[in-house]
């Protein structure tokens, strides 16, 4: 048995644990990063950057179906599933290969191979053959997708978005359960690619809208391109022969029966940290076995054990991952001395069509506190309606005292950007006064943003009694 001793000891190389090692690098000289699968982190292999490649093809080919609408014919359409794949893999390996490369420069002595496990609060064992002895650590272990029994037998009909990309070629069809992020980018890319695509979620969830209002726009916004049952009810799923024959009720209450190639599971991902035998730390940990943290400093209790990334089980997003391994090496590496790091405005978008985006708080959040709430709809906004993708609601949060800006949901054409925009004012901690003072150029779906901004002005200027009000009033008068 072979023992090395370090400063500090990273679990995961994606992007929580490669920015983890270099925050902790700048203070310790003996830094080791522990990975046992492979390099590249989940987004460049099977997250963001994969599934985006699919998007874009499905886009390609929607735009190419929907040119009749502008007076252009392009002809028929036609998906070569094959060489749609290759390019996916293709491009994605060659992200995959920038994050392998920044990997292996760090230097060898600090990479170790191998997957560990605690055996007290300072030892980790890595496979069979090697212990390492840290003063500090930092999990950084990912998460995977979360399988739940009810698929139990389906044997390879059974897919996660994981493997998706490594398939050679499109299948007949696909039935998607989980209308969430990677259920509604996943699902629509395939329908739009020429996949029978059938959607199944629970208890009305669409993406990962709080608000009832946007929730339900999309739910009939996405019905009305494929079925999608956001709350379904499956009698029996089966696998019969190389089909997975699926029983259930449609929305209308009535019996229905269909066959599908594959089932996509795209219900949620779990933290990776069942494996780490975390019960030998002495940690407090939460109903999901997950360490118990403080989002300031990532340290885990009053341990010297930080977490960061997917495998906290709070913001599976890759610039979250990046901060929060940030903050956890930084302070792994200054331990005992720590500070709370600073933290972004939350924001997340959904690459769908329309886009979904959320920023700040969520509607869920703010409905217990004094708040208006400012609305449009994209269907005449103009520049929506020349691009043809005047669909979508933009709903804003505005505090009732200070006037400031708390969030918003929406569906919409180029949520992306939108969404930007908005988190940016968040973090900015503006009011709806400041926001309508910027610039506004004509035409362009931003001006959506304003008119959504001015109807939640009004509603401030409506609350007579308070100081908010009385704010929003002086602000209009002096414009």
């Amino acid at each position: 048995m072979h023992q090395i001793q370090a400063d500090v000891a990273v679990i995961g190389a994606g992007s929580a644990g490669l920015a983890a090692y270099r925050a902790a690098r700048a203070h310790r000289e003996r830094v080791v990063l522990i990975e046992g699968g492979p390099y590249g982190t989940t987004c460049a292999r099977v997250g963001c950057m994969p599934s985006k490649l699919l998007i874009a093809a499905a886009e390609a080919a929607h735009h190419a179906r929907e040119a009749d609408r502008f007076g252009v014919h392009p002809g028929r359409v036609h998906v070569d599933g094959r060489a749609v794949m290759e390019r996916v893999r293709r491009e994605r390996n060659r992200f995959v290969g920038f994050v392998v490369e920044s990997t292996e420069a760090i230097p060898e002595e600090d990479r170790i191979r191998g997957y560990a496990r605690f055996l007290d609060e300072h030892m980790l064992q890595v496979d069979g053959d090697l212990q390492v002895r840290a003063e500090r650590m930092v999990i950084a272990t990912g998460s995977r997708p979360n399988v739940l029994p009810m698929f139990n037998g389906l044997g390879d009909r059974l897919i996660v978005n994981d493997a998706i990309f490594n398939w050679k070629d499109l299948p007949e069809s696909v039935a998607v359960f989980g209308p969430g992020v990677i259920g509604l980018e996943l699902g629509q890319a395939l329908h739009r690619l020429g996949v029978r695509v059938r959607m199944f979620g629970v208890g009305g969830l669409v993406g990962p809208l709080t608000d009832p209002a946007v929730r339900d726009y999309a739910d009939r916004s996405f019905q009305r391109e494929f079925p999608l049952d956001s709350d379904a009810r499956v009698d029996e799923l089966e696998r019969e022969g190389d089909t997975v024959r699926i029983r259930f009720r449609d929305r209308n209450g009535r019996s229905a029966e269909e066959r599908f190639a594959y089932v996509l599971a795209a219900t949620g991902r779990r933290p990776n940290v069942d494996r780490l035998g975390l019960e030998h730390t002495g940690l407090i940990l939460d109903q999901r076995g997950v360490p118990v943290f403080d989002s300031r400093t990532m340290r885990c209790g009053d341990s010297h054990i930080f977490i960061a990334g997917d495998a906290d089980n709070q913001l599976p997003l890759l610039h979250e991952a990046s901060d929060e391994g940030r903050i956890a090496g930084d302070n792994a590496g200054r331990f005992p001395f720590i500070r709370a790091g600073a933290r972004r405005s939350a924001i997340s978008v959904v690459f769908s069509d329309p886009q979904i985006a959320m920023i700040g708080e969520s509607h869920a959040q703010v409905a217990d506190r004094p708040h208006v709430v400012g609305e449009v709809s994209f269907e005449n906004q103009g520049r929506s309606r020349v691009m043809g993708q005047n669909h979508g609601l933009l709903r804003v949060y505005a505090d009732g005292v200070s006037c400031r800006l708390l969030g918003a949901e929406m569906i919409g054409p180029r949520a992306e950007h939108m969404a930007h925009l908005l988190a940016w004012a968040h973090q900015q901690e503006l009011t709806i006064g400041q926001l309508l003072d910027m610039p506004f150029y004509h035409p362009v779906v931003e001006e959506g943003l304003r008119t959504a901004l001015r109807d939640a002005q009004a509603r401030l200027e409506a609350l007579e009694d308070s100081d908010c009000g009385n704010q929003a009033a002086a602000a209009a008068g002096g414009g």
